[in-house]
């Protein structure tokens, strides 16, 4: 099956780390980062893909993938 997830949070070290933490874990990037301002802080979102033994189902757990 192919799972997906969108990573946001404040552009900073620790989204950083989060989106690395996914790629080491066997996430791959799909598409570019995008960004925003909310008035105070940069906010980025990743959207990031991986490719999981089993059938798909709505009670997966994508942290634990």
């Amino acid at each position: 099956m192919k799972l997906y997830r969108c990573l946001t949070g404040p552009d900073d070290a620790t989204f950083c780390l989060r989106v690395s933490e996914a790629l080491n874990q066997g996430w791959e990037l799909c598409g570019g980062p995008t960004l925003t301002y909310d008035g105070n802080r940069v906010i980025v979102g990743q959207a990031v893909v991986k490719e999981a033994p089993g059938q798909f189902s709505r009670d997966i757990d994508l942290s634990k993938h």
